[in-house]
């Protein structure tokens, strides 16, 4: 397999900017080393003392937040104000977990009826290995990274090879928080170190954040080495629009969280289910959107990779009878913009059906009835999130609860903050982390018991 080259490439103008050597072999043995020793006494700091650095973390993510912002708008083309808006989400996730963790990791008493005393113990179990993506350079460290520090949980951190900038700026951030030497390492793994790490006895679960496929290997090199692992996978989540008293404002909203981070979220509303009789006005809202973004202004997709399969998927479905009724304009390169679009007609024999579409393009489906809405909802191999929207919240969520889904929402595109857990079902992948469930996953709940 061949190993990735760790490189900052400026998707706006397909400069490459910096390169970064890959981890040596050694290098890696001395990751594992690391942060297998750091486990022995990170583990025996008194939960509170490991708040205070979780603490400082989180100040440092706000005070460093223009230059967080700045390196990833470079390396991956986010909007700096989006950057700086993550860099603060990540300063509430490591404030959250510092606040909330030693009462989410407090001993659970156990009502016992057959005499003695029995307690749930939530321990650490060891050294981890997070992989992470790049559209969320920040954010996805702190969704893992944070709740186990706080457990005492140690970390090797390997970040997506785009985003070399990010995973330095993090790690540098977790040295001047005082996390210990060891507890977090940033590694530029190549993938078969990657199967080395997962491979070794010192290492006790394994995250990742990703594409399906990559989500498939890490789950089956975890599998064979009998590791716990969270997987939080891709996403065509379905947005559900029943009928509304305010057009422009459920137009607004499904525009907004469509096209944040340039459409390349998960969890974003890649599917929007709309009622017959709102279905024209709701497209034409939406073209209108698309028309009056100005050329040049809207930023890149991550790389010209990224923006040349997402053009494919559009000009394939169109190609078969879909409707382009704005955007959808791939640029000549090598930069990576491709204009803001929207789709409708989609049929199932046509790739966008059934694939995610990583990237700035509105897909509107036609119903007529609740239950053709909910069957067009379930009817994918994802099953990350989804909402539905309506005056009447009852017939909302009447549908909203037979989502097929980690995350259902009634008239909310999404329900975000560092207390609300995040992650999904089916081909979206398992676990979850954010909120009380982000410090139940790599954990040992030991029974404790003692006799009468």
């Amino acid at each position: 397999m061949t190993s990735p080259t760790y490189q900052v490439t400026n998707p706006a103008t397909g400069d490459v900017v910096e390169t970064f050597d890959g981890a040596t072999d050694a290098d890696i043995e001395a990751a594992l080393t690391a942060t297998h020793e750091a486990y022995a006494s990170w583990k025996d700091v008194p939960i509170a003392e490991r708040a205070e650095v979780v603490k400082k973390v989180a100040a440092l993510f706000a005070e460093r937040a223009d230059d967080l912002a700045a390196i990833a708008s470079e390396e991956m083309g986010k909007p700096v104000s989006e950057g700086v808006e993550e860099a603060e989400f990540c300063q509430a996730i490591f404030d959250y977990f510092a606040t909330e963790g030693p009462s989410l990791a407090a001993d659970q008493p156990i009502k016992s009826i057959t005499g003695g005393k029995a307690v749930v113990q939530k321990l650490p179990v060891g050294p981890l290995l997070g992989i992470m993506p790049w559209n969320f350079p920040y954010y996805q460290i702190a969704r893992f990274a944070a709740p186990n520090l706080m457990l005492g949980n140690t970390i090797i951190l390997k970040h997506a090879e785009s985003v070399p900038r990010s995973a330095l700026a993090v790690e540098q951030i977790m040295k001047d928080a005082g996390v210990p030497t060891g507890a977090y390492v940033n590694v530029f793994a190549s993938h078969e170190q990657i199967e080395t790490i997962i491979g070794d006895p010192r290492i006790q679960g394994v995250s990742l954040t990703g594409s399906e496929r990559a989500g498939a290997i890490v789950a089956s090199l975890a599998g064979k080495n009998l590791k716990k692992c969270v997987l939080e996978l891709g996403g065509s989540d379905p947005m559900i629009v029943l009928d509304t008293d305010d057009l422009d404002d459920v137009v607004g909203n499904a525009w907004d969280f469509r096209m944040y981070n340039t459409g390349q979220a998960c969890n974003s509303n890649k599917r929007m289910i709309v009622m017959d009789e709102l279905f024209d006005d709701f497209v034409g809202k939406l073209t209108e959107k698309a028309l009056a973004i100005e050329p040049g202004s809207f930023s890149p997709l991550s790389s010209r990779k990224a923006a040349e399969t997402l053009a494919e998927q559009v000009d394939e479905a169109v190609s078969k009878g879909a409707t382009l009724h704005a955007g959808g304009v791939l640029s000549d390169g090598p930069d990576a913009h491709y204009s803001p679009a929207v789709l409708s007609g989609i049929t199932k024999d046509m790739r966008a059906y059934g694939e995610e579409l990583f990237g700035p393009v509105a897909v509107v489906y036609k119903v007529g009835s609740d239950d053709e809405a909910l069957a067009l909802a379930n009817d994918t191999t994802y099953g990350l999130g989804g909402s539905v929207f309506s005056t009447d919240p009852a017939r909302a969520e009447k549908i909203a609860q037979r989502l097929e889904v980690g995350m259902a929402n009634v008239n909310s595109t999404a329900g975000e903050g560092a207390e609300i857990p995040f992650g999904g079902v089916k081909r979206s992948g398992f676990g979850r982390e954010l909120g009380p469930l982000g410090m139940d996953e790599f954990v040992n709940k030991r029974m404790f018991f003692i006799a009468d």
